[in-house]
């Protein structure tokens, strides 16, 4: 497949409310969308890098310097998503920007050919359950009320985002108040130590489907040393960089559970790899989020149509962070979205929405 350009284009999301983790607060995000053209179709991909590097080393200008200097000079004349990844493999680091391109090749190669991003992975449903994210709050009232908010649109689990002195009193209360029966978990974005393990292990009193990422990202050792302290089942999401990294995690006992995210481990053929690899050793994986728009939201959705996502993901609806997507919205119907079915990724940027947000744009011709 021969690519005629590539444009880099940079978007202004404004948030419908601020989203506070254990690293800092989101009002608006600032994406960094991939566009493939070629003679024959066009394909998007989003990069999820954060403005500031927090939650990874990667931030949104670094990685359009570095596909622009670096990523999209080393495609080779004729690429479909596999070359891409030959191709990049030689620079070290970067995997969002890196899936970014290969997801925008990948879209523009399938919707040449007609086929569905999930028809692609290997999706084995048409419609997967939403799990949603909720910041830390101001206070535990105002966090039940914005629970209570989410459970009444239907959505089929509550992730708590909690870090030292916001952890305890906020997950007893959601459980005090919506009961047992609500699928609860908390993500810790490395916020801990080990010298937490006695705190942390006072969560296992709430029946947590899991604990996510509560240590470094790059401790493996001590989250297996932790995962024999306390009983609450170990999630790992900023850990897992690769499927060796997940092989590692494993064979060490560290987690039980893995957060695919396909922007931080370089892209879908990795997350795919990642799936299979933990579905093998029988261990669960589900969805991450990176408040991707309708574009990063539908690939999303191929992925965790696989079979061996078995817990609901951070697949929200759009209208959970955003007022105006610049895709047409998804909306959840009984706690679940339906797979896009169209070629590629099986949904367009709306022109209007795109030129209205987008900061930046830059055409690279090849």
């Amino acid at each position: 497949m021969k690519i005629t350009g590539i444009e880099l284009r940079r978007v202004a999301m404004p948030l419908v409310s601020p989203f506070r983790t254990s690293f800092g607060t989101e009002t608006t995000r600032d994406a960094l969308l991939v566009h493939v053209v070629t003679p024959d179709a066009e394909g998007w991909g989003e990069c999820v890098a954060m403005s500031e590097p927090l939650y990874s080393s990667e931030y949104v200008e670094g990685a359009a310097d570095v596909l622009r200097r670096f990523l999209i000079p080393a495609l080779p004349g004729s690429a479909d998503a596999y070359a891409v990844g030959r191709a990049l493999e030689p620079f070290k680091g970067h995997p969002m920007a890196k899936a970014a391109l290969e997801t925008a090749v990948l879209d523009a190669r399938l919707r040449a050919s007609g086929e569905s991003f999930g028809r692609f992975l290997g999706a084995a449903r048409d419609r997967v359950p939403c799990g949603v994210s909720v910041g830390i709050m101001d206070s535990v009232p105002e966090l039940l009320d914005a629970v209570a908010g989410y459970l009444d649109e239907g959505y089929a689990r509550i992730k708590l985002k909690i870090k030292p002195g916001w952890d305890l009193a906020p997950v007893r209360a959601v459980r005090e108040r919506f009961g047992d029966d609500l699928l609860l978990q908390v993500d810790a974005n490395a916020a801990y130590t080990l010298s937490d393990a006695r705190h942390l292990a006072q969560l296992d009193a709430f029946g947590l489907l899991l604990i996510e990422q509560p240590l470094a990202h790059d401790d493996l050792v001590q989250h297996a040393r932790l995962a024999r302290l306390i009983g609450t089942p170990i999630c790992l999401d900023e850990s897992i960089s690769s499927a060796a990294q997940a092989a590692a995690a494993i064979a060490l006992g560290a987690c039980s559970i893995v957060n695919i995210k396909p922007g931080r481990v370089g892209g879908y053929l990795e997350a795919r790899r990642i799936h299979d690899l933990c579905r093998a050793h029988g261990v669960a994986v589900w969805c991450g989020g990176m408040l991707e728009t309708g574009i990063g939201r539908a690939a999303n959705l191929a992925l965790a149509a696989l079979p061996g996502f078995t817990l609901p993901g951070d697949t929200s609806g759009s209208r959970r962070y955003f007022t105006t997507d610049i895709t047409p919205p998804f909306v959840m119907s009984d706690g679940h979205l339906d797979v896009p079915t169209g070629p590629g990724l099986g949904v367009d940027p709306l022109p209007d929405v795109l030129d209205a947000v987008t900061t930046s744009a830059e055409w690279i011709a090849l």
